[in-house]
């Protein structure tokens, strides 16, 4: 990878943009202070991608996008056709977890327990009692994502959520910790409790607040720890999963574990939970940059 072109290919046109520039910046600098040769290029909202990696002379891609297009399949079906090599997942796994209902669809068939959910269908009535989690089927980074407790708080989520295009997802509410598992080469990195006084992990408590609470090993028995591992390993193999990705998991105060979704493209901003994962595993940022792109393909 020393004698080749990089590209953290960053920015886009989804809504996590801002997102993507932060992962992208700090990519870059990360791989520049190993000695690759690396930029960071940001694809502009209505710009020509094909283009803008060619006139760049871009050998491999370390896909720092989130969101659509990104993370979605879509650009890497376009660096597959171009011959350039990609970071992360490939184009069926991209897609799959990329869709809530779809990756859902999988566990169900896989024995992986998620919460109860539905598709939203104003003539079909709500069978999952409140409180519930109203969600775009195709979003990242929590946007749209609202936790309903009552009837009067149910329009205003299906409107925030309605504001993303595609399906809205109705979820049961799973009430307990909220854990995350970093995975990187097959291997779990540890697991990670996040504590905030919004309710729930949201984009604000991600990105805005500084009272967000960040807990390595998560703060559960030990041996319930080691489960959650496991199973974060089978949602990540469950959807086709390469390279690296991030578990989202909801816990119960009796233990019982429930998988809300896998991250092929999960953050990786200087707050970001992969990171903070991988520091407790031994790797440094740079470190863990640089494993991510030998297993581009």
């Amino acid at each position: 990878m020393k004698t080749k072109r990089i590209a953290a290919l960053m920015g886009g046109p989804s809504s996590e943009r801002e997102v993507s520039l932060n992962t992208g910046k700090a990519v870059a600098e990360a791989l520049q202070s190993l000695g690759y040769d690396a930029i960071a290029l940001d694809w502009q909202p209505g710009a020509s991608l094909p283009l803008l990696l060619q006139e760049a002379k871009i050998e491999v891609v370390w896909n720092a996008l989130h969101g659509t297009f990104g993370e979605d399949g879509a650009v890497q079906g376009l660096l597959a056709c171009m011959g350039i090599l990609c970071t992360g997942s490939g184009i069926l796994s991209s897609a799959l977890a990329m869709d809530k209902i779809a990756s859902k669809r999988v566990f169900e068939s896989q024995n992986i327990p998620t919460p109860r959910w539905m598709i939203w269908d104003e003539n079909v009535e709500i069978d999952i009692d409140f409180p519930i989690v109203v969600k775009p089927a195709n979003e990242g980074s929590s946007v749209g994502v609202s936790v309903v407790r009552n009837s009067d708080e149910l329009q205003p989520a299906l409107d925030l959520a309605g504001a993303s295009s595609g399906p809205i997802l109705i979820e049961e509410y799973i009430a307990g910790s909220e854990v995350f598992v970093g995975i990187l080469s097959e291997r779990a990195l540890g697991t990670i409790e996040v504590r905030t006084a919004r309710g729930f992990y949201d984009y604000e408590a991600k990105y805005g607040n500084s009272d967000t609470e960040y807990l390595i090993p998560a703060q559960l028995a030990e041996d319930l720890c080691e489960q959650l591992q496991e199973l974060a390993l089978r949602a990540h193999k469950a959807v086709w999963c390469e390279g690296y990705s991030r578990v989202d998991i909801r816990v119960r105060e009796s233990g019982e574990a429930f998988v809300l979704e896998v991250n092929t493209l999960p953050g990786m901003t200087s707050s970001s939970l992969m990171p903070k994962l991988a520091k407790y595993a031994g790797l440094s940022y740079p470190e863990i940059c640089q494993e991510i792109l030998k297993m581009a393909r």
